[in-house]
């Protein structure tokens, strides 16, 4: 085979009439070309074949950093496997307009071309309602789906990370690599990167609605905060995007695609994983379908899971590394009992509250097919206007009661009325504000549904169960409600829209809330990192899975527990983190970085 594909390669360049006289660069590239082939030869006994250094299960948030990284190193090479298909069609990033466009994000969240589509159990504390998760399946994963909120969480977050066994994952220890992924258009601080491959804007409508919001907000007692992702992120401000230009920067933008050719990354679309290949208790490659064919491939190095809070857990439990007795009812051979494995599953869940607005200055007419047009065509051709943002530029975090030390609410408010995810137009000119905890209580589970891949996993998030879970929300409801009575909304409110007029007592607020939550797109902690001496911990600090070698697992589903905000900025952060810990580079480091801490703990703001 090896010489079969060097002579090919030499046919091909003389065809083109390329000059084969020695020089260093053919030879280089020759080498080159000798390495790939021999990666699916068999030149010495026993080897498997096609083999890479690393496989990387999932190009999204977390994988295509990893992609990325991992190929910095030319003697290294990588297989990225997606489930899904590229994010671009034919090779265009226009013509993927649905993607690409900030304002389009809702479009891919009614079907399942790009996405998951899963749904949870019914939930006991909601009325029994089923809730829908979106999770994306394309290059980029679901930041090629989500709405481009750019949030880091806050550095307590990390600092308890650490407390629950994470070892060298507090703030200190996080931040340099939340500035290492960014490039943030304001320029390089003690806080933000300047030179990193995700770029972050601010929004540039400067929409009169987002300006009252952040003013309400200041007359209802609450600072202002110039970045919730810097020193403080308690107040209410402008939010960082993950926008580009007018285009969604996903990290296929911002990782993969930069990187497509070089010769040491191969990334396949349309693969579905369906389990981890072992020789005894090594990971040593992983079995997928592609065009209707099974197909191996091995893995030199290490086999390395991405795929999400819920495909990373579903992946290994297909494989045998899981809780034993769950395996054993679906007879699944066990490979290592790791019990916390689906379990620990967290979320968060949010709620709109809507005000009508009495001057036509939202985006309900924009929604009208003319102007959506009209719209669209301008993104086409400049990518400028109302298509090159989400239009959630603003939000905040706020404490809900005294005592707590850091934000529990987080807002997104938004210019216009989102009805069921955004599958249903808005019906009426408003605003709203989407309001929720962010550390909430109830804990759930997942797990496998069958031996079969195609099955979507039993998802119990527990939503709701616990006292003060209930409670928080009711106060989101009406916190959200005093903002929105402050003077900076006088000349735009209307009525209350929801959850309306006749919602008053904390009995039927909360009975508003069982009807009206639905999760904000965040599952997380599946695959949680802990220390040795938890029993519930599916990986150490290092990312590597209990038990088993060469098997790590890097993405959401690894947090011991979720931040006080939006994931897909962590996520990113801790790709760039394990890719220096695969690597066996020393961690960066910043000790001492200032965080700002109220004044009193006494009071609720």
């Amino acid at each position: 085979m090896l010489s079969f594909t060097v002579s090919r390669t030499m046919s091909c360049a003389l065809g083109r009439g390329v000059s084969l006289a020695p020089s260093p660069c053919f030879s280089q590239a020759l080498m080159q070309v000798c390495k790939w082939a021999c990666s699916y030869s068999t030149t010495s006994a026993g080897q498997r074949t096609p083999s890479y250094s690393y496989v990387i299960v999932g190009a999204g948030s977390a994988g295509c950093v990893l992609a990325n990284r991992l190929t910095e190193n030319a003697s290294d090479s990588v297989l990225l496997l997606e489930a899904g298909p590229k994010d671009m069609f034919f090779n265009s990033v226009r013509l993927s307009w649905k993607i690409h466009m900030p304002a389009a994000l809702t479009y891919n969240l009614c079907d399942d071309k790009f996405n998951w589509y899963y749904h949870t159990l019914p939930q006991s504390g909601m009325d029994g309602r089923v809730l829908y998760w979106p999770r994306g399946r394309l290059w980029g994963g679901s930041s090629s789906l989500n709405a481009m909120v750019y949030i880091r969480g806050h550095a307590e977050d990390y600092n308890r990370w650490q407390k629950e066994g994470a070892e060298g994952w507090d703030y200190d220890h996080c931040l340099p690599y939340f500035r290492k992924a960014q490039a943030h258009e304001l320029g390089a601080d003690r806080y933000r990167g300047g030179s990193g491959p995700l770029h972050v804007s601010r929004g540039r409508t400067n929409h009169p609605l987002h300006q009252a919001f952040i003013e309400a907000g200041q007359q209802a007692g609450y600072p202002f905060t110039d970045d919730m992702n810097g020193h403080q992120q308690e107040g209410l401000g402008w939010m960082d995007m993950t926008i580009h230009k007018g285009k969604r920067w996903s990290t296929a933008s911002a990782y993969l695609r930069p990187v497509l050719s070089r010769p040491n990354l191969k990334a396949e679309v349309r693969c579905l994983t369906t389990r981890i290949l072992f020789d005894g208790s090594r990971a040593i490659g992983v079995e997928y379908q592609h065009n209707g064919e099974t197909k191996r491939v091995y893995a030199e190095k290490e086999v390395i899971l991405s795929g999400g809070a819920i495909n990373s857990p579903q992946l290994l439990m297909l494989s045998g590394v899981g809780n034993a007795d769950d395996l054993k009812e679906l007879g699944i051979p066990l490979v290592q009992h790791l019990p916390g494995v689906g379990k620990n599953l967290q979320d968060h869940l949010e709620l709109y509250v809507q005000q009508q607005c009495t001057q036509p200055i939202t985006l309900y007419k924009a929604q009208k097919p003319f102007l959506m047009l009209k719209i669209g065509i301008e993104w086409m051709l400049q990518q400028t206007g109302y298509g090159a943002t989400a239009h959630l530029e603003s939000g905040g975090f706020i404490r809900s009661r005294p005592g707590v030390t850091h934000p529990d609410i987080q807002f997104h408010f938004l210019p216009s009325q989102v009805i069921d995810h955004g599958r249903v137009s808005s019906k009426i000119e408003a605003y709203q504000v989407h309001v929720g905890p962010m550390r909430s209580t109830s804990i759930g589970w997942m797990k496998l549904k069958s031996r079969n891949p195609l099955d979507h996993p039993i998802l119990q998030p527990n939503y709701l169960t616990t006292d003060i879970d209930v409670w928080e929300f009711r106060q989101c409801v009406k916190l959200s409600r005093e903002i929105f009575a402050q003077k900076a909304f006088d000349p735009f409110r209307g009525p209350e829209v929801q959850p309306g007029p006749g919602v008053t007592s904390d009995a039927e607020i909360d009975a508003f809330v069982r009807q009206k939550a639905d999760s904000a797109y965040h599952p997380s902690c599946t695959c949680k990192m802990g220390a040795v001496t938890d029993r519930m911990a599916v990986v150490d600090s290092q990312t590597r899975v209990y038990g088993l070698d060469g098997l790590r697992v890097v993405d959401a589903s690894i947090m011991p527990s979720v931040v006080s905000g939006n994931l897909n900025a962590p996520t990113i952060m801790m790709a760039e983190k394990a890719a220096d810990i695969i690597k066996g580079l020393p961690s960066l480091c910043d000790p001492g970085v200032p965080v700002y801490q109220p004044a009193s703990l006494e009071t609720q703001r």
